[in-house]
């Protein structure tokens, strides 16, 4: 089976992806956000889709899937703005629906928000990110990357083996760093980030919305991953030849998470999930 959010009549959606970043890590995420912790109430339903997708995803040994983004093309001269770039991601739960783990010692957010927003986790100098930026309605550069914001369009699959079911998920992606929350103005990515990925988010109790934390959920899914996975992070940059020593400033560069979340338009060509 192969299911497509974009072409199934039975499926239907409501908006993108999106990610996000902290302190020494970053996260991607997808969809439409909320633009403060006390925003309204989200009304937007439970995706139709969702409880199957979850269903066959727990059936996976790991949760892997191919993530494509666009890539700007390396001329000016070529036929093409952009080429196609794809590569293997694990799947990290939806976003404000941390998945529990015991030995997750950070500081994290009671539950007080739901989402449809499929999240991963990525170090910031991988070039998905910058990607995302580039190709998004905005057109951002590399330094903008090294902050919340993006939206630039994405495609996930996942293969369930023991179902025998292809899902395929498209988006816009969202960066959210670790300028997500602090002290003065907030940037427009923030601002762009917060507005996305919050309108999707739907409360499950009143109780507790005003001390949810952006910044605190972001350090909590950092805490989530294995302690291998955090220290992955320190390695050199990508695509450095092995056997070239770096500065110590070089190997430990800023962490970023990324993540990713899919919500989708109702019969528009974004987000889109279908098990066939």
């Amino acid at each position: 089976m192969n299911r497509d959010l974009n072409t199934d009549p039975s499926f239907e959606f409501q908006k993108p992806f999106t990610i996000a970043s902290q302190a020494n890590s970053r996260l991607l995420r997808l969809a439409r956000t909320m633009s403060t912790t006390s925003a309204p109430l989200s009304s937007s339903g439970v995706a139709p889709w969702r409880p199957l997708f979850l269903s066959h995803i727990s059936k996976m040994p790991s949760p892997e899937f191919v993530f494509s983004s666009l890539h700007p093309s390396p001329s000016k001269d070529s036929p093409v703005p952009y080429l196609p770039r794809a590569r293997y991601c694990v799947f990290r739960g939806m976003w404000a629906e941390l998945p529990e783990n015991k030995h997750n010692t950070a500081p994290q957010n009671e539950r007080i928000y739901e989402s449809d927003l499929l999240t991963i986790t990525t170090d910031v100098r991988m070039e998905k990110v910058p990607e995302i930026f580039a190709s998004s309605p905005g057109h951002g550069n590399v330094s903008q990357s090294q902050g919340s914001g993006g939206g630039g369009p994405v495609e996930a699959v996942f293969w369930v083996k023991d179902v025998m079911t292809q899902w395929r998920i498209r988006g816009e992606a969202f960066i959210v760093g670790r300028d997500i929350e602090g002290e003065g103005d907030e940037s427009s990515g923030v601002r762009t980030v917060k507005s996305e990925v919050g309108e999707r988010m739907r409360a499950v109790k009143e109780e507790g919305r005003e001390a949810w934390s952006w910044a605190k959920e972001l350090t909590a899914h950092f805490g989530n991953l294995s302690p291998g996975m955090r220290g992955s992070f320190k390695n050199p940059p990508p695509g450095t030849p092995v056997g070239i020593s770096l500065p110590d400033k070089r190997r430990h560069p800023v962490l970023e998470k990324v993540r990713f979340y899919v919500a989708s338009y109702s019969r528009l060509c974004f987000p889109n999930a279908s098990s066939m």
